[in-house]
């Protein structure tokens, strides 16, 4: 047996940098060489482009072969012997590379935006050969769409590595398989496009939030596919007035409880609900509605699963190696390393992939505060200060800016919101202005104080006015929105309603006057699934909403109310148009604490666009209740949210008031127990 050089120990051992520069065709010495690796080949020939034949010398015993090709051809085919059975195949390492120089030079650099059109598994045909490109760097002759793979991973001290799925994978097994599946995403039917402006700061912009896999199921707890829920969903959504439909995670996970938030395939929609063809199909109906689609995007850490992005070639590629950085101690998850230029090509090409590949019209980011700060839910001393000695993640700080300013110049039309818990200063404000670039930011500090407020008893809200108050302090220092999410209705918080206080009637109305109180709010809106209808329990991500509690009329009634809340936010422009600017909004009232009445009005860009927001906060009716306005004449209940059509005791205005003459217009104001009442000038 032929003695082997160092470059031939490695191909046999596995560890080889670049095998084609030992295996394939070859010229040496004048004479036109082919030497292939083929493990459990007895016997192997090289087939010339005519057809003639020569046999190659096996040169090692784990199947390494090596051999001259007659007349000096360039084409050619291999001959094995697998015992008694004799295949005719194309060797791999006599394909030219797909990776251009360029491609080469912008990876290096961490400028390669759509790496997605390189890496990962992409079906092509070369030279006469149909095939599957996979990368670093291989053509695998004959692979096709749907088959099954890994990748099999010598470490760089030796160590054999647990098979591997790949991270730009389009498509993946359903768990508990793990194994990555050739998809040709270039094939993807394109869904329609949104309406234009739809995400517009002047723009109407209420969101319904989803778990795809609990929001209905089928008689024997199954899932809804992705064409069931094209089917139901989207209209369902449009029906009750939202512009929005925000699915929580559908990158591919492993595990179910963690909602998607710990992916392990960030460029395969998940598998459980169907093939990616028919995720394009549930964005295509969602448009058709006039809807557009956020997708929750998880750039902020991944779980250690052996076949996921941890410790990927045996060292911490993907992740910080030092676990001071590289670990999140609230979810046992790895945190990005965003200093590596190569991670940060990958997460910002991952945000484009689903805004082009799939037409999504915005990306939620979660868990942004985790990011930002190094001590991030860590004790003194186990975290690592910057480089000048504070706590913020300036790396993660680029990475965002980055993500943003990418989004915003290829899909002008998408927009960006960032789940951020702290008092970072410009998250939704531009980047060239220092800024953090989202088009959003989640008011987290509205919802944790006016739920606080709404969990009181009526007769001890006066000593928590100011958790009403507090957010106009600070209201348009960002683009808000409200978020009423699926972390409000788990781990013991209770359901909305279920925060209520008081007896049956009195929790629907408190119920009623919160959700008015919230739409006539300054901010966009989001509501998680079930809350539009009072959903009693909390959530459960195992289980359907409760939708036989609509046959209740205090349910139906909150529904009918969401219904209206949304076509009158759509409809007056006075509560959309300058939703995140501070000339959109004046107190009225603000100093009845004893009373837990609060009243504003809300302003949109012509100088009639306005309408008074009055909201009742305590079981008592006021009569005769005085309220200054801008405009005289005839002021118009447009809602009221204790109509008796909304379970409601039907107190109010009969439809209308005329405000009483005088240095400044005032309306004299019947208003209902625990209600909200919206009045907008006669044209």
């Amino acid at each position: 047996m032929t003695k082997l050089s160092a470059e031939a120990w490695a191909i046999v051992e596995g560890r080889h940098s670049d095998p084609f520069h030992y295996l394939g065709l070859h010229t040496e010495d004048g004479q036109t060489v082919v030497r292939a690796f083929l493990p459990e080949a007895s016997d192997v020939e090289a087939i010339g482009e005519h057809g003639e034949t020569a046999s190659l010398e096996r040169i090692h015993d784990a199947g390494l072969f090596a051999g001259a090709l007659p007349n000096g051809s360039k084409r050619y085919q291999l001959r094995a012997r697998y015992g008694d059975r004799v295949v005719n195949l194309d060797d791999p390492y006599r394909f030219p590379p797909v990776l251009t120089d360029f491609d080469l030079y912008l990876l290096g650099e961490g400028t390669h935006q759509l790496i997605y059109d390189k890496l990962g598994a992409h079906p092509m045909t070369l030279d006469g050969v149909d095939g599957v490109a996979c990368y670093w760097e291989l053509f695998v002759p004959h692979a096709a769409v749907g088959d099954h793979y890994k990748f099999d991973i010598i470490g760089a001290q030796g160590q054999h590595l647990p098979l591997k799925s790949d991270p730009l994978a389009f498509a993946a097994e359903m768990r508990p398989s793990t194994a990555s599946i050739v998809f040709d995403e270039t094939r993807l039917p394109h869904p329609r496009p949104a309406p234009a402006g739809i995400n517009a700061l002047g723009a109407p912009m209420s969101i319904y939030e989803v778990h795809l896999g609990s929001w209905r199921r089928k008689g024997h707890n199954e899932w809804l596919s992705y064409r069931d829920l094209a089917d139901q969903l989207p209209r369902y959504v449009r029906d009750l007035g939202f512009t929005h439909v925000e699915f929580l995670p559908v990158n591919e996970h492993p595990f179910d409880g963690s909602w998607g938030y710990q992916p392990t395939g960030l460029f395969a929609p998940t598998s459980r609900f169907g093939p990616p063809q028919d995720f394009c199909a549930l964005v295509d109906a969602c448009h058709r509605e006039g809807l557009g689609v956020m997708l929750d995007w998880v750039p902020g850490h991944f779980p250690d699963d052996p076949h996921g992005l941890g410790q990927f070639d045996g060292t911490a590629l993907y992740e910080h190696a030092n676990p001071l950085q590289g670990r999140h101690l609230d979810w046992g998850t790895l945190i990005y390393n965003y200093g590596r230029t190569e991670v940060v090509n990958f997460l910002v090409s991952n945000a484009l992939f689903w805004l082009e590949r799939y037409a999504i019209d915005g990306l939620r980011v979660d868990a942004v505060a985790s990011m930002l700060y190094l001590d991030y839910s860590r004790p003194a001393g186990a975290w690592i200060p910057n480089k000048y000695g504070g706590r913020e993640n300036l790396e993660a700080v680029n990475f965002l800016r980055r993500f943003n300013t990418e989004v915003f110049a290829r899909f002008p039309q998408a927009t960006t919101a960032a789940e951020e818990s702290t008092a970072w200063p410009q998250v939704s404000r531009p980047v060239e202005y220092g800024g953090l670039g989202f088009g959003y930011k989640w008011n987290m500090g509205w919802m944790h104080d006016t739920l606080n407020y709404i969990a009181k008893d009526p007769i001890h809200r006066k000593h928590h006015h100011g958790d009403i108050l507090f957010g106009l302090h600070y209201a348009f220092s960002e683009n808000f929105i409200l978020p009423l999410s699926h972390d409000e209705v788990v781990h013991g918080k209770r359901s909305i309603i279920g925060r209520m206080p008081g007896d049956a009637w009195q929790r629907f109305a408190n119920l009623r006057a919160y959700y008015a109180f919230m739409f006539g709010h300054p901010g966009k809106k989001l509501m998680f699934m079930g809350c539009e209808f009072a959903q009693e329990r909390e959530w459960n991500h195992d289980r359907s909403l409760d939708w036989h509690l609509l046959e209740q009329e205090k349910h139906a009634g909150i529904q009918s109310l969401i219904r209206d809340l949304n076509r009158l936010y759509g409809a007056v422009p006075a509560l959309h148009e300058l939703d995140c600017d501070p000339a959109g909004f004046e107190w009225v009232v603000t100093d009845d604490a004893g009373g837990n009445v609060f009243g504003w009005i809300r302003k949109g860009n012509d100088a009639g666009a306005r309408c008074l927001v009055v909201v009742n906060f305590s079981p008592n009716v006021y009569h005769n209740y005085r309220v200054r306005v801008p405009l005289s004449g005839k002021w118009r209940e447009v809602l009221n949210s204790d109509s008796a059509h909304y379970g409601g005791s039907n107190v109010g205005n009969v439809g209308e008031v005329m405000a009483l003459d005088g240095t400044v217009p005032v309306l004299d104001l019947t208003i209902p127990p625990l209600a909200a009442i919206f009045l907008v000038p006669e044209s």
